[in-house]
């Protein structure tokens, strides 16, 4: 039930009959005490999209270092193994009258650097070529990116919805209408920044 409902219900009559101030009081004190419950479900539920935020960032972020680090132990071994294959067609070229012997050896060697290198570069049956990994490392980021978009509208409902049941509490006590209408107000900007957070329709200026 919306906040200015509540506000209006008190000025209509009871099976035809003008309702006391007592009685309109009374009722658009229960019917506030409904709407704060209502609230602080959303409260709840907001709570549970930011905090499943948090955690998808946190991840999706350690994930992505993690494939980085990998990404650049292949790369340095692979550096490693281009330069020795160079530095042993180096000696095939500084040393002609090689024994043949000797030769084959190097040239074995340096066709196994090579294919080794070259496995580096991309594996797709293991997935954990350079090529792979920096794939699934721009994964990872994209991930945290949206959780990092996300979580903002979570912080701001959350706050929302905090300030709505202060208002609406206080309503109730001093039996105010246009508190509790101010209150809804901020409660339908809550659910709104909420809805967002779980969709992402729209990316907020700010993360």
């Amino acid at each position: 039930m919306e906040a200015t409902e509540i506000a209006e219900k008190i000025e209509t009559t009871h099976h035809g009959h003008p309702v006391s101030q007592a009685e309109a009081d009374a009722s658009f004190r229960r019917l506030t005490g409904i709407y704060l419950g209502v609230i602080a479900m959303l409260l709840a539920i907001t709570s549970l999209g930011g905090s499943n935020a948090t955690k998808v960032m946190m991840n999706a972020n350690i994930q992505a270092s993690d494939v980085y680090g990998f990404y650049q132990s292949k790369n340095i071994r692979q550096t490693i193994y281009q330069i020795t294959a160079e530095e042993l067609e180096g000696q095939l070229l500084a040393q002609p009258g090689m024994p043949d012997e000797a030769k084959t050896k190097i040239e074995k060697a340096v066709q196994r650097y090579r294919s080794r290198a070259e496995r580096y570069e991309s594996d797709p049956a293991t997935g954990e070529g350079k090529t792979e990994l920096l794939a699934k490392a721009k994964e990872w980021e994209a991930r945290r990116d949206q959780a990092a978009a996300r979580d903002p509208n979570f912080d701001f409902a959350e706050a929302l919805f905090q300030i709505a049941i202060v208002l609406g509490s206080v309503s109730i006590v001093a039996a105010s209408r246009a508190l509790v209408k101010l209150s809804g107000a901020l409660a339908v900007a809550g659910t709104l920044l909420m809805i967002n957070g779980y969709f992402l329709i729209v990316h907020l200026p700010f993360e």
